[in-house]
């Protein structure tokens, strides 16, 4: 019998992948229990976040490693598990179609999605190559492959590396001492549009911030983007 996108995404890492069926091709659809599934190809934004026909999709149950991040090796050394992550996710998605069956909506309005390529759990393989944690806060559907990935010390797991969301609370916590009343993200104008740096951005040291110009410093990313400022790629 044939095993639907929701029922796929809802088994055990041990369940043998198999094809999406025919009814989530498309740009757009309703999935099982109504929940909302898109398809389509897909930009990647970062390790763990997608865009297919302009919706920003943010994997559920994982965090990658940012951007900028850095990660210790298994001997001596640092390596930048950041990018590799997003090249990992790239090179999983390359130009196949994603199917991605809705979670909901997280507090910045990006749709939380469970991800497929071809019966391929595109969420568990980013934790199973050690691109990415399982966030077990969230959902502890990727604990147990996560568990095998650490013992395997592959990826993130080679050496030190500190979870992608203790990153950013320390980064934000650096960051908002030198900001304006603690609001530590920049909203930055340039010719690719309205575009905004948190902390944990590649470019934030970088950026900026010229009021004259429109410019302007944020305290979270959801008032960011309420006034029309977007994440910079790799955010």
């Amino acid at each position: 019998m044939a095993l639907t996108l929701a029922a796929y995404l809802q088994a055990p890492s041990n369940v043998a992948a198999r094809p999406a069926p025919p009814e989530f091709l498309g740009a757009s659809s309703l999935g099982a229990r109504g929940a909302q599934t898109i398809s389509g190809r897909a930009t990647v934004v970062d390790g763990d976040t997608l865009e297919i026909s302009g919706e920003r999709i943010r994997l559920e149950g994982i965090d990658a490693p940012e951007a900028s991040q850095t990660c210790g090796r298994r001997w001596l050394g640092t390596w930048s598990c950041g990018s590799a992550a997003t090249a990992a996710l790239q090179k999983i998605v390359g130009t196949r179609r994603v199917d991605c069956q809705s979670a909901g909506r997280d507090k910045y309005g990006r749709m939380l999605g469970w991800c497929a390529i071809d019966g391929r759990d595109v969420n568990a393989e980013m934790v199973t190559t050690g691109n990415a944690w399982a966030f077990v806060k969230y959902s502890r559907r990727y604990e147990a492959i996560e568990a095998e990935a650490r013992k395997a010390k592959v990826g993130i797991w080679q050496g030190d590396a500190q979870p992608a969301w203790l990153y950013r609370e320390q980064r934000w916590q650096v960051a908002e001492t030198a900001a304006p009343e603690g609001c530590a993200i920049k909203g930055n104008i340039t010719s690719n549009g309205r575009i905004y740096h948190t902390p944990w951005s590649a470019w934030y040291g970088k950026v900026k911030v010229e009021p004259a110009k429109g410019e302007r410093w944020f305290c979270s990313e959801k008032e960011a983007a309420e006034a029309g400022f977007r994440p910079v790629a790799g955010h």
